[in-house]
């Protein structure tokens, strides 16, 4: 078995991995690299044609917007997912064609991208050749799954973006009774200081500091991934208010989060049992609660932006890399009452970073912008830390070697020093190619 990283290595972003085996080639994720400029996998149109399957881990577009250049490209194969990982997919891909409009994706690539997906479920082994491949819930967002693979002679199990801890939407990762040889593990939060605090902890600081905004007529807006990580944020907030520990106010969500709940809702059976029981068992559907108020026109966004009412405004992107965020930054950023609270990743290179290192003076499109509302930070991981995944690495049956990709370079070659002496270690960079 032969691996080749055409993105990932060194970086954050644009995962693809081939795999190649006697019979097969395959990739695990083709995504894209969001910043300034959007970065592609290294790997070449003739080898896209070759390919033999594609499979994706989760609907992320670090992780899955490549999608729609592969099969404008030649490639005319499957790509295996969940369920709802297919369904995000398409909303996610198709907010991105629509705010970048890339070029040499063509609507025949677009449609072949949706009509050549094999749908596959935790737990079922299916083959692509001589592979063997089965997917275990990753514990990430909504239908993220590890992937496994094996040739008979040696086992690879590639862990895409995981996470260790339940959260108000999912179960964590499954660890029970996976072998492998070969482990392919993200490193996003992998440094010696990546440790996090308990959800509850930083939750509670987070509505307080909400609720300071809110008391002195502020409006509060959160950046967010529009998949995963906004459903987190906006049944956390319900959950506040509900229980009176936070004023009842509107919370608003625009871009395509709303289109994701719906999936959520239409996917319940792949979250929590305590979630499908709210709303199978109690009529409680937290998707629906009438604290949420969708954005869905631009008269919408300027009624809201120009209101006095304080609120809430959870919105993409979440590295500010385009989407509603930039009308609201740039009506709003110059407020002192207002504020910004960021609760995910910020890549090098994006928006998102430069805010959240303090810039006070930003560019959105040609006008530029004062950063006078406050800036906070509140940790609401999707991502194993640290010591989750050491754990998890000492949970995989038979582990011998590891490939650390999905982290900057500091982070990862941190997490290589702290296994170097118990497991066979590697630290790839773009387009090394190792043989199992």
């Amino acid at each position: 078995m032969k691996l080749t990283f055409y993105g990932a290595a060194n970086e954050v972003g644009r995962s693809c991995i081939m795999v190649e085996s006697k019979e097969a080639k395959i990739i695990l994720d083709a995504g894209i690299k969001l910043g300034k400029d959007v970065e592609y996998p290294l790997i070449t149109d003739q080898q896209v044609a070759e390919l033999d399957g594609i499979v994706i881990s989760h609907a992320h577009l670090d992780h899955s917007g490549f999608l729609p250049h592969i099969y404008s490209n030649g490639y005319r194969g499957f790509t295996y997912t969940t369920k709802p990982t297919f369904e995000l997919t398409n909303v996610l891909v198709s907010d991105y064609i629509r705010i970048s409009n890339p070029k040499g994706v063509s609507k025949d690539g677009l449609s072949k991208m949706q009509k050549h997906h094999k749908l596959v479920e935790y737990g079922e082994e299916f083959r692509i050749k001589d592979l063997t491949v089965k997917l275990f819930p990753a514990g990430h967002i909504l239908g993220s799954a590890m992937i496994r693979l094996s040739d008979g002679k040696n086992s690879l199990l590639y862990t895409g973006d995981f996470n260790m801890r339940t959260t108000k939407l999912l179960d964590p990762a499954q660890t029970d009774n996976i072998a492998a040889d070969t482990l392919i593990t993200e490193s996003t939060y992998a440094g010696n200081n990546d440790v996090f605090q308990s959800e509850k902890k930083v939750t509670d600081a987070m509505v307080l500091s909400i609720k300071e905004t809110i008391n002195r007529g502020g409006n509060v807006i959160i950046p967010s991934f529009g998949v995963g990580r906004a459903q987190e944020v906006m049944l956390v907030l319900d959950d506040y208010i509900k229980s009176g520990l936070m004023p009842k106010i509107k919370i608003y969500m625009d871009g395509m989060i709303g289109k994701a709940m719906r999936i959520h809702r239409h996917n319940v059976i792949y979250c929590r049992d305590e979630l499908q029981k709210r709303i199978l068992m109690n009529d409680d559907d937290p998707f629906k609660s009438e604290n949420f108020f969708n954005v869905t026109t631009r008269q919408q966004r300027n009624k809201v932006m120009s209101g006095d009412e304080p609120s809430v405004i959870v919105t993409t992107s979440g590295m500010l890399t385009g989407g509603p965020v930039l009308s609201y930054l740039e009506r709003m950023a110059s407020r002192s009452e207002n504020k910004l609270i960021m609760v995910g990743y910020q890549a090098e290179g994006t928006l998102g970073r430069a805010i959240s290192d303090g810039a006070k003076k930003i560019v959105i499109g040609t006008k530029k912008v004062d950063v006078n509302m406050s800036i906070e930070k509140y940790h609401l991981s999707a991502h194993a830390d640290r010591q989750q995944i050491l754990s998890f690495m000492g949970k995989v049956i038979g582990l011998k070697n590891v490939f650390i990709v999905h982290g900057e370079p500091t982070k990862s070659k941190e997490l290589q020093a702290a296994i170097k002496d118990k497991f066979n270690a590697h630290h790839p960079n773009l387009a090394d190619t190792y043989t199992l």
